[in-house]
């Protein structure tokens, strides 16, 4: 008989060490196509073995990890750690992109002033239409000119 742990759904392992939070977010992300073993686009049931290489793609990082063991239960982040390995190439990768995020420019100080802020909205908006009377109608007529009562 072999042993009960030596495939696991790919959703599950996903789910156990610690890439995503939910099963649901893992099976989520498999079907838009962020995740890849062995370089194939693949489904939430495909079954994983020691030694697959699976590629995710988490926001802007992109990682490749070889599967090194199976998990019935989601553990703690270091239990979970000793699932997988990172390969070199992923590492490097990774900290590449890091490396270049820290060196471009902050978006927000490309602005002179800054988001303005409800008053200043307010006051563009008043320019633009003037006022805030054109804008909304506080009278009680019916739209003929007769005021209801």
């Amino acid at each position: 008989m072999s042993d009960p742990l030596d495939r696991q759904r790919l959703d599950k392992w996903l789910w156990a060490a610690r890439f995503y939070k939910t099963r649901a977010l893992a099976v989520q992300e498999i079907g838009r196509g962020r995740v890849q073993v062995a370089g194939q686009d693949v489904k939430p049931a495909r079954e994983v073995k020691a030694g697959d290489v699976v590629t995710l793609r988490q926001g802007l990082v992109v990682r490749e990890v070889v599967v090194k063991a199976l998990s019935a239960m989601r553990g703690p982040a270091p239990v979970a750690q000793q699932l997988y390995e990172e390969t070199p190439t992923s590492i490097a990768a990774r900290e590449q992109a890091a490396a270049a995020r820290r060196l471009a420019p902050e978006p927000a100080h490309a602005m002179a002033q800054g988001r303005p802020t409800k008053r200043d909205r307010r006051a563009l908006d008043g320019q633009r239409r003037g006022g805030w009377g054109e804008r909304w109608s506080a009278s009680l007529d019916d739209g003929a000119g007769t005021p209801r009562s």
